[in-house]
């Protein structure tokens, strides 16, 4: 379990547990990471390093993998 300030979350079943419930006028939000498998869709990338900024990522096509 990760614990928050007022709060647990159980990673397996991703119940949230609250230490006291919120108020009724309280907005309760959530943000969400996962992982999703894919593979690249093309065999080359072209970059140029002539226009490369750092922190820029140049555009990689993929594909989502079904299991």
């Amino acid at each position: 379990m990760r614990e928050g300030v007022h709060y647990e979350v159980d990673d397996t079943t991703g119940i949230v547990t609250f230490s006291e419930p919120p108020n009724r006028d309280v907005s309760v939000t959530a943000g969400y990471e996962f992982d999703v498998p894919v593979r690249f869709d093309t065999d080359r990338l072209q970059v140029s390093m002539a226009g490369f900024r750092a922190g820029e990522v140049p555009s990689v096509p993929v594909v989502e993998i079904r299991l």
